[in-house]
């Protein structure tokens, strides 16, 4: 069994092998998940028997769709046979399978449910989870969640409303929120109630009061005990017998203390509540006021299943406490481990695309500059990415994208599909801004893992000339050619006149150079990705990024 991790941690690959190889028993104090599944499909497609289909099982990139396939076979007979696995688990999953079928959404299902086992099994006593989804596939996966952590652990359906009401209404009610079942490992968990402000409408309301010494606003309070029968609290203070909240002696302190008010003499004395100590309003399971990022909010990276910091600072401040471990299996673009760190959480991430990790590396960077974390899982010779290569040429080129930040073709980040297609000569594209026009300019970037040539380079020239692209950048897994070098000098240099400096127009770099070091020579790079801001942790807060 591995030892606890201490340290934050990216990981790339398979949440599943990773949790069952990296992630000790009772290790992390805070899961939340935001497993991807595509409910924008007609729901009919979800349940189309699958069977004999030879589908690919792994999720790529954002494609956020599970096929019944080897795999889901394979996993399913491990939930039902697996004397690891609580017995309970393989009877829901198997009436599950006779239920629904074998089609995507069992896929999806049977997927989900080894992968809850092992986050059951890794969290620890007083731990939590948080599981967010929608209205799809809720239903199923709060089944799950019980059979796993048992019904007695249900605390709450959280709904959370991601937009007003729009789409679709005039056949049904529109979809505008998501669900979060929050479910604790034991009866024992951590919590730390969180609050928000009072409506403006109730302070005006009930704190009507200021006081003429301090400028407090506050209110009056009743001190009388609902219970009356309370012979040892009924006494006469001020005049007035009544059963009061407090003895004697304490109603005595909080008057000689100014606390207690009576308007004239005979009337009932008030306690004065101050605005300024009272915390709020607890929060609820509904949250509508945490708003859903939009495509122009600062933190906005154009990731399509981003969530906004503040949701995930507001579970991980409640069911966790500085220093605790937080785990994200299906990270995506970071959101969590970004609230973990700024909240002083010890983080862990994993994600199964070298396009997220990328993302989520350029954010912490951008957000904590200079902050240690260890990231595994990619390559760290030449060996390995030729076998990153071979295995799958997509998550090759993503990886070697994020070498040199590169934001691959095709649109923003979260492009839905994470598919290669038409890229006319370009795989990536880097900008910068160097002079006082603010126009942004073109760094083209081509990866390339088998064969090359002098034709290569020649093509990528003409590509940059077609883009008026001001540099070009060849990534190449194999060493280049004495005719490749000679056509990449041959293409001339770039003058920025920000900096006053020539840079080679088309610069080749292998990739065992950019492993040991090496980078592209250019002008300070600007929106590889869309950046995300410098936090500021003394304040909880973000501060714009320093470019």
């Amino acid at each position: 069994m591995p030892p606890p991790i201490t340290s934050n941690m990216l990981f790339y690959g398979d949440n599943l092998a990773i949790m069952r190889e990296y992630l000790a028993s009772a290790s992390v104090d805070l899961v939340y998940l935001d497993p991807p599944f595509n409910s924008q499909r007609n729901y009919n497609v979800l349940f189309k028997d699958e069977r004999g289909a030879d589908s690919e099982s792994q999720i790529t990139a954002f494609l956020d769709t599970w096929h019944w396939d080897a795999a889901a076979e394979r996993t399913y007979r491990e939930l039902t046979t697996n004397q690891h696995i609580p017995e309970r688990v393989g009877r829901m999953i198997g009436a599950m399978r006779e239920f629904i079928g074998s089609n995507q959404m069992m896929a999806y299902l049977v997927m989900m449910a080894i992968r809850l086992t092992e986050l059951h099994r890794v969290l620890k006593p007083t731990g939590s989870l948080y599981l967010h989804c929608d209205p799809v596939a809720s239903h199923y996966l709060k089944m799950l969640l019980d059979t796993v952590f048992g019904p007695e652990q249900f605390r709450n359906e959280i709904i959370w409303q991601r937009t007003n009401a729009k789409g679709l209404a005039f056949t049904r009610f529109a979809s505008n929120h998501d669900t979060i079942f929050y479910y604790t490992k034991s009866d024992r968990w951590t919590w730390n109630t969180q609050y928000t402000a009072h409506d403006p409408k109730y302070l005006e309301d009930f704190y009507r009061f200021t006081d003429e010494q301090t400028g407090r606003r506050y209110s009056l309070d009743n001190l009388a005990n609902p219970n009356k029968n309370r012979p040892n609290l009924t006494y006469e203070f001020l005049g007035v017998t009544r059963v009061w909240r407090w003895t004697k002696e304490r109603m005595q302190a909080a008057y000689d203390a100014g606390l207690i008010v009576q308007s004239q003499p005979g009337t009932v004395p008030r306690f004065k509540r101050f605005l300024d100590e009272q915390e709020g309003n607890p929060i609820g399971d509904t949250w509508t006021d945490i708003r859903p990022l939009q495509s122009q909010a600062a933190e906005a990276l154009g990731y399509p299943t981003q969530k906004p910091l503040a949701l995930l600072e507001r579970i991980i401040q409640t069911s966790s406490n500085v220093g605790d471990v937080v785990l994200d299996p299906f990270c995506g673009c970071g959101t969590t481990i970004a609230a973990a760190h700024q909240l002083g959480r010890t983080w862990i991430g994993i994600d199964i695309t070298h396009l997220s990790i990328a993302l989520q590396k350029y954010r912490l960077d951008a957000m904590f500059p200079g902050m240690a974390f260890a990231v595994v899982g990619e390559p760290q010779d030449v060996g390995a990415a030729a076998q990153l290569a071979r295995d799958d040429r997509y998550q090759f080129q993503w990886w070697a994208l994020s070498l040199v930040k590169a934001r691959p073709l095709g649109g923003e980040t979260g492009s839905k599909t994470g598919k290669k297609g038409r890229d006319q000569g370009i795989d990536g594209v880097i900008t910068f801004i160097d002079d006082t026009t603010d126009k942004p300019k073109r760094v083209l970037v081509q990866v390339k893992s088998g064969k090359i040539s002098s034709r290569d380079i020649r093509d990528l020239v003409g590509t940059l000339e077609r883009e008026h692209a001001a540099l070009g950048v060849f990534i190449t897994l194999e060493a280049p050619t004495r005719d490749m070098t000679t056509e990449a000098v041959s293409a001339g240099f770039y003058h920025s006149p920000g900096w006053g400096r020539e840079y080679p127009r088309l610069q080749i770099l292998t990739i065992d150079a950019l492993l040991g070091g090496a980078s592209i020579h250019m002008p300070p790079p600007f929106g590889t990705f869309r950046q995300a801001s410098r936090a500021d942790q003394s304040s909880g807060e973000q501060a714009g990024l320093d470019v």
